[in-house]
This record gives structure tokens, C-alpha cells and sequence, in this order.
């Protein structure tokens, strides 16, 4: 290596390791986080500039902090702010970037301050992750995007969405008010552990474990701990995945294929990270207070740390340490999990019992594990057919290779009694029914919407002789139940179509038809609307549609085929398709319309997210030429709304028919 290779790596590893502490202090300057990034980065840049010609600094961590805090002077200054504020800021500007210690004593304080901002409850999940894992990590969009197997635009955009609705709701750069201190913290353990997991057992991909997300979580929480010493549930988090993390050399074989717990050659965990585990369980127990549910997690770790072979594992314990935790945190995983206890420690049949209800609950309809759990009782219970089927189930469900190849694995294991030959299985029946000549591409379309969800709630190994009304009355409860009435009848009508193609016309026995009327969904009240629109998750372009439906009264359709020529924003009106009228509308448009527009003169007024891809050019009226961005469709747009609103559509909006004033003649 050169020696600038020499020194962009030094730059490379001092920004990995001093990334949150650069960027904390100069937020505690600026009071932005998003600045504070954007002066953090400006630093690095300057690293990579002058390290390779002058050499690496003693302390590179106190360079990069003294730089980033020149810039923010710099910037405050060109901003012309008070001069109380620059008399501030400037005895805070060291002589020497080498010197040793930049503010020593706020940098624990910065960090944790920057953990809360990072990981506020405002934001959305995955934009906690991605905003932590960028400034407290320093990672690039790059890496970020690669561990989480998306594109880098997507993490760009989720990082860049976290600032904006930081600096919107003005979140200032602050501890918590004690008050709020339990909940906020509670955020950022979870999100802590949330790149855990993704690395210990990963969602997506070909792998089953990501190594680098484990090791940047490890880091994350062990930072956590110094900075929190005194919370029971941080050192408890910290415990947890260093004792999960000790098996993970066991976790997978030869191949990458997974390693069930009790197969494991315990001889190859990792006996620092397991001490490193029960240190922490000490530290947790000396801070006091009633165990929470990171601290009852890792003490079932204990357990399984704490057996010498698989047969010695006190799973009794185990068991009434998930029936404490279900009491504090009743969720439907944690329920599972006591399934799985209680099924090793009272045998298979008391943990079948258990899993009977989940099958009825909406949150695990597409949870892969909890078929794989009852594959496994099912087994052991000797009814090898049933396992097998809730085996493949299981590899349906999962988007990871490595455990849906392991899963058909397990399935093809066990012993069956085949079905009598020619009895077709559930997804048989249903390919042929949606393959045979004369349906139309829109009904097969439609009917396949409500078939596949019958094959993946009961999979589609199921012997079509076995499906009952009973069966299916569970999938449509699940799926449909809180569905419009028209809704209900369409999967209503599909069922009883193939039904009869099938010759099992009596499994829709129990599926009523409903009275549809003429029903009109009510539109939002007020307070349902601008709490809707005051959400910080939601995107601008939504924000200024929303408002645009609700103030026009115009329909969907009218409001997106709108143009930026056909707009008269300074009248708050706008001259609709073909010119046979005049929408119109009032503030909460007109506050969010021109940042919408961003100086834009052609073009649609409202854009789809990317640009349109070769093989789908959209018509040229609706492509904008300042951007390449193509017309947002009605679809689009509408299921966007849905996912907002749990399920409704835009005709919601709508307070009442507003005909299109007629075009003035003057």
C-alpha cells in the first residue's frame, strides 16, 4: 500500500469510530442534526484531502471534531447570526486540531443526546435504523443499503425523509424531559436490537446471518451502556446479544444451512462473548429495579448458556421466564416462544395447544416461524404428514434462501404417508382453475388474489380432499373480515367459483354474503383529517394532494391530471382538464403547494417517486421535462392513502360535491 492508501484508510477507520461523537458536538453547535451531518461530512472530506499530503494527526478523532466545528462557525457566521451566539461559539474553537480531547466532558453527554435524536418515536422504523445506523455508525448510504439488501436511493431517501421530519417538528438537540426519558430510551433499545436481528437471523437473502449488522449493533449497545449505566434494561439489551451472539459460529453448517439450537456443537460457542453476556446480566442487577423485557430475554440466554449439552437445559425455567415476559410484553411472538418452551418442557402437545389461537391471530397470518414451530411439535407427535405440510408452509413464507431451502429440506425428511395417487393438493386445484382456457387475464387476475391467500394461509400442500368450510372461514376472518362489504362478496364469489370447478362446493358453506346497499363512506371529520395530515411520516407530495381533494371537492382523477401551466397559484385556483372549469382552494393547500412545485414551470403537478423505465415510456403530456419523473397514477395514489389510513380510499376525502366553477370571461 501507498502511503495514501495508508492514510484514506486512517480516515476510513477514524470516521467508523468517531462518526457519533463529531456529529453530536456539533449539533449541540448548530442544534440541527441534518446540519450537523452535512458540517461532520465537510470534515471528513477535508481529511481525505489533506491527511494523504501532511501526514495522519495524533488524535484524527479531535481533528475531525475541531474541523466539523470550524465549518459550523463558518456557517453560523455567513449566517449572519447574533453576535451573543459567535462570542459563544468562538471559545470553543481550540487552537491545534491535534490537540488532545475536544470537550472531553460533553461527548458522552453529545452521543447520548444524538441516540434519542436519532431514534425519536416520531420517525418511522426503518428510518430510525437507517438514521442510526448513518450517524452513529458511520456508515454510507452504500453500506447501509447492502446490509439491508435495498437500493442506495431507498436509504438516501429514508435518511433524508428522518431530517426533514426532524427539522419540521424542530426536535431540538436535547435530553428527554425525564417524563419521556423510559419511552424514549425504549425506542432506541429497540431499534439497537432491531439491527440485531436483522443480522442474527436475516428477513431476505441468500444468507442467514449478516455478521457486520450483528457487530454494529454489539457496538451500539455497549456504547449504550457506558453512556446509560445506571438502566437495568441497557446492560440487560447488551447481555442479550452477546449471548446470542456467542452461538452464532454453531449457528449454520458446511453449506450456510441453519443449525437448530438444540443440534448445535456448543463447543464452538464463543466463551468471551458468553462471559462478556453474564457481566453484563451483573451490571443489569446491580442497577436495580423490576426486570423489563430485554433483562427477562437475556436471562432465558442464560439458561441456554448455562447447559453444558442440549439435554441439560432447564427448560421448565425457561418456560415461566417466557410466562413472566408474556405478563409485561403480551405480543403474539413472545406467545410463540412460550409455545416452543412449554412444548419441550410438558411435551409437544401442551405447546400444540398453544400455538391453536395463534393460528387465529392477524399479526402471525405471514410469520414463517409459527408454522415451522408447529411443524416441529407435529412431528415429534408422530403425524408426520401434518409436519411436512406445515413445513412447506413455512418455505413459502420466508424470503430468506438459506431457511427456505433448510425448511423444504426438513419437510422432504420426514416420514410421510404420501396422499393416494391422483388426489390433487390446494395449490394444484388452484393453478389448474386459474390456467384452464376461457378465463380472461382480469378474472384470473382477480380470482388469484383470493386463491394464493388460501394457499398461503393454508399452504399449498394441503390435500384438496382435507380443506374444510371450517378452514376456510379461519382464512377469510383473517384476511377480509374488517373488508367493505363489495370486497368481501368479490373473494366470497371467487371462493365459490373454484369450489364448484373442484367439486368441494361445501368448504364455502360458511362464507355469508353481506348487504352491501348503497353504502357511501363517510369523508373525515376534521380532527381525523388534520390529525392525518399533521402526521411527520407523511410525504409532501401526499400532504399538498390530500389537501388539494379536501379543499377542491374535484375528483381524483381531476386533481392528478392537473398540469403546473394550468395552475394560478396566487388565486388559489386551477383550470382543470380541458378547460371546462375552474378548481379552487383554500390555506392548507396554499402552505403546502408551492414547496411542492419547487420552482417547476411544466409538467404534472404531482409526479410518481421515480422516473419511468425504458420498456414503460409514459405518454409525453405526462412526463415532467425538468425532472424525467413520469404522472403519478390514480393507483399510486390511492394506495398510498390506504396505507396511511388502514385500509380507505380517497373518496374519503371528499366533503361533499363541488362542481367546477365555470371559467371566467373576463
Amino acid at each position: 500500500m501507498t502511503a495514501e492508501d495508508d492514510a484514506r484508510a486512517a480516515v476510513a477507520a477514524a470516521w467508523k469510530l468517531e462518526a457519533a461523537k463529531v456529529v453530536a458536538a456539533v449539533a449541540r453547535m448548530v442544534h440541527d442534526v441534518g446540519l450537523a451531518e452535512e458540517l461532520a461530512q465537510d470534515a471528513l472530506v477535508a481529511a481525505l484531502e489533506q491527511w494523504p499530503a501532511d501526514g495522519v494527526p495524533a488524535n484524527p478523532g479531535a481533528w475531525l471534531t475541531t474541523t466539523a466545528r470550524r465549518r459550523a462557525v463558518d456557517h453560523i457566521r455567513r449566517a449572519q447570526r447574533l453576535e451573543r451566539k459567535r462570542e459563544q461559539l468562538a471559545h470553543r474553537h481550540p487552537g491545534e486540531p491535534e490537540a488532545d480531547g475536544v470537550d472531553a466532558g460533553h461527548d458522552s453527554h453529545d452521543v447520548l443526546r444524538l441516540m434519542f435524536v436519532s431514534c425519536h418515536p416520531l420517525l418511522r422504523t426503518e428510518a430510525r435504523v437507517a438514521l442510526t445506523l448513518r450517524l452513529l455508525g458511520g456508515l454510507t448510504d452504500e453500506e447501509i443499503a447492502r446490509a439491508f439488501l435495498v437500493g442506495r436511493t431507498v436509504i438516501a431517501r429514508r435518511v433524508a425523509d428522518a431530517k426533514r421530519t426532524l427539522a419540521e417538528a424542530e426536535v431540538g438537540f436535547a435530553m428527554p424531559p425525564r417524563p419521556e426519558l423510559a419511552e424514549r430510551l425504549s425506542s432506541v433499545l429497540e431499534v439497537v436490537y432491531l439491527i440485531f436481528n436483522e443480522g442474527y437471523a436475516a428477513t431476505s437473502g441468500d444468507d442467514l446471518m449478516r455478521p457486520g449488522l450483528c457487530l454494529e449493533a454489539l457496538r451500539l449497545g455497549r456504547l449504550l451502556a457506558g453512556l446509560a449505566p445506571d438502566e437495568a434494561e441497557v446492560h440487560g439489551l447488551v447481555a442479550l446479544m452477546e449471548l446470542q451472539s456467542s452461538r452464532s459460529a454453531a449457528r449454520t453448517g458446511p453449506s450456510g444451512e441453519p443449525v437448530p439450537l438444540h443440534e448445535q456443537n456448543r463447543g464452538r460457542w464463543d466463551q468471551l462473548l458468553i462471559r462478556r453476556g453474564f457481566a453484563a446480566m451483573l451490571r443489569a442487577r446491580e442497577a436495580g429495579g423490576p426486570p423489563g423485557p430485554y433483562l427477562l430475554q437475556a436471562a432465558i440466554a442464560v439458561c441456554h448458556a448455562q447447559a453444558r449439552t442440549a439435554e441439560e437445559t432447564d427448560w421448565r425455567r425457561i418456560a415461566t421466564l417466557y410466562g413472566t415476559l408474556e405478563r409485561l410484553l403480551p405480543t403474539p411472538v413472545v406467545r410463540l416462544n412460550r409455545a416452543v418452551a412449554v412444548g419441550m418442557a410438558d411435551g409437544p402437545a401442551a405447546g400444540l395447544a398453544l400455538t391453536a389461537p395463534l393460528a387465529e391471530d392477524p399479526a402471525l397470518r405471514d410469520y414463517h416461524l409459527l408454522p415451522c414451530v408447529r411443524a416441529d411439535l407435529l412431528h415429534r407427535l408422530g403425524r408426520y404428514e401434518e409436519a411436512r405440510r406445515e413445513f412447506l408452509r413455512a418455505a413459502s413464507l420466508t424470503a430468506n434462501a438459506a431457511e427456505e431451502a433448510f425448511l423444504r429440506g426438513r419437510a422432504a425428511a420426514a416420514t410421510t404417508a404420501a396422499p393416494p395417487a391422483g388426489m390433487p393438493t390446494l395449490g394444484e386445484a388452484v393453478r389448474a382453475f386459474l390456467e384452464r382456457d376461457g378465463m380472461d387475464a382480469g378474472t384470473a387476475r382477480s380470482y388469484g388474489q383470493t386463491l394464493r391467500r388460501l394457499c398461503r394461509s393454508l399452504g399449498d400442500e394441503l390435500p384438496l380432499a382435507a380443506l374444510t368450510s371450517a378452514d376456510v372461514a379461519r382464512v377469510f376472518a383473517l384476511a377480509w373480515d374488517g373488508a367493505a362489504a363489495r370486497t368481501w362478496n368479490r373473494h366470497r364469489s371467487a371462493l365459490r367459483s373454484f369450489a364448484a370447478w373442484a367439486s368441494v362446493g361445501h368448504v364455502a358453506e360458511g362464507i355469508g354474503r353481506r348487504a352491501a346497499g348503497r353504502e357511501r363512506a363517510r369523508p373525515l371529520d376534521e380532527a381525523e383529517f388534520t390529525a392525518l395530515v399533521g402526521r411527520p411520516d407523511v410525504a409532501l407530495r401526499e400532504r399538498a394532494l390530500w389537501w388539494l381533494l379536501r379543499e377542491s371537492g374535484a375528483p381524483v382523477s381531476t386533481v392528478l391530471a392537473l398540469d403546473v401551466t394550468d395552475l394560478d397559484v396566487r388565486a388559489r385556483r386551477a383550470r382543470t382538464r380541458g378547460g371546462e372549469g375552474w378548481l379552487t382552494w383554500g390555506a392548507g393547500t396554499a402552505e403546502w403547494l408551492p414547496g411542492l412545485l419547487a420552482g417547476r414551470r411544466r409538467g404534472p403537478v404531482f409526479l410518481a417517486e421515480r422516473r419511468p423505465g425504458p420498456g414503460r415510456p409514459p405518454a409525453p403530456g405526462d412526463l415532467c421535462p425538468e425532472t424525467g419523473r413520469g404522472r403519478l397514477s390514480y393507483e399510486r395514489a390511492e394506495y398510498l392513502f390506504k396505507q396511511a389510513t388502514a385500509g380507505h380510499t380517497l373518496r374519503r376525502l371528499r366533503v361533499g360535491p363541488r362542481p367546477p366553477a365555470r371559467p371566467s370571461t373576463s
